[in-house]
């Protein structure tokens, strides 16, 4: 039976995942192409902890691929299968339903399994699951919006795309406003796209006479949000919280540019976690199954500087 496991370390005992092995062992590495600000971000890190972590057990062997389309990935996963006989598979499925069906072929094959952020369409198949705190960066988001406007006011949300995760994050931010009397003018899917966030906003600007905030959930659509507000010649828009933790988006609160007071992260260095566990389970006896979940924290002028990462693209 698969244990739960919550928070940012694995404090809670799980069955073992398996023995430790004398002889070398390939993990498989699938996540979508660097399409947009935070894929490129998870790419990054994604290469750096396999550059780290083939240097640090040498009974280990990584095959990284990067598909911009589920069908790719599916062939990408069965290459890795075939070709190169893996033992592991760290999965970030492009999308849910086309990969399900052929990751649990590769469970039902005994390959350890580990799915990273979007789950599957079908629950048990992952030995692991790591991800962000969906609710609770949507939680963490409203809190700061609230304690912000603390005699209220009127704000738009832009979302992101129709998905679990999206709604997650809407529902969480929309219970941490309750009784706050900050009004949600609206809210339209933006789609974590920067140029789709531009045209939202500037309908949403041009509606809206008087709006005091702009949660917009994503640092891409921050960047949208932001050009449509510059470029309306908008005065009354006090601020832009986005997330996720764009290092631009990071440098800005870091350096006290009151329309960016802050950030909510859903760390892109997720994906590093997801491998090194994993390999944590390859090389010892260590328990590593379950659920994995990295909470989301609120960036601040204060603690920007640890969330900076220089040499990422995001």
């Amino acid at each position: 039976m698969k244990r739960i496991l919550a928070g940012l370390c694995l404090t809670t005992a799980m069955s073992l995942s398996a023995p430790a092995f004398a002889e070398t062992k390939t993990v498989g590495v699938s996540i979508p192409a660097a399409t947009h600000g935070w894929a490129g971000g998870m790419n990054y890190f994604a290469q750096e902890a396999v550059k780290r972590l083939e240097a640090t057990y040498p009974d280990l062997d990584f095959v990284l691929a990067t598909a911009s389309d589920p069908a790719k990935q599916v062939n990408d996963i069965e290459d890795m299968v075939a070709t190169r006989n893996i033992s592991a598979l760290v999965v970030l499925p492009f999308e849910s339903e086309p990969l399900t069906g052929p990751v649990k072929a590769v469970a039902d094959a005994g390959v350890w399994v580990t799915v990273v952020d979007r789950g599957l369409s079908v629950e048990g198949i992952e030995d692991l699951y790591v991800a962000g705190d969906n609710p609770g960066f949507g939680r963490v988001a409203g809190e700061f919006m609230a304690k912000s406007l603390p005699e209220g006011g009127k704000i738009v949300v832009l979302r992101g795309i129709p998905t679990t995760i999206d709604n997650e994050r809407v529902e969480g931010f929309q219970a941490a406003l309750e009784g706050s009397g900050v009004e949600i003018l609206a809210m339209e899917h933006g789609n974590w796209n920067r140029d789709k966030a531009f045209e939202v906003t500037q309908d949403f600007l041009s509606k809206y006479p008087q709006i005091d905030a702009v949660w917009a959930s994503d640092d891409d659509m921050s960047v949208g949000a932001l050009a449509a507000i510059e470029a309306a010649g908008r005065k009354d828009v006090k601020f832009v919280l986005g997330g996720a933790g764009m290092k631009e988006m990071i440098a800005r609160t870091r350096d006290g540019d009151a329309m960016i007071p802050a950030n909510v992260t859903y760390p892109p260095a997720m994906i590093a976690t997801a491998i090194e566990v994993t390999a944590l389970g390859l090389v010892s006896s260590a328990p590593v199954s379950g659920r994995f979940v990295i909470g989301s924290v609120l960036v601040t002028p204060e603690n920007a500087a640890q969330y900076y990462y220089p040499d990422s693209p995001f």
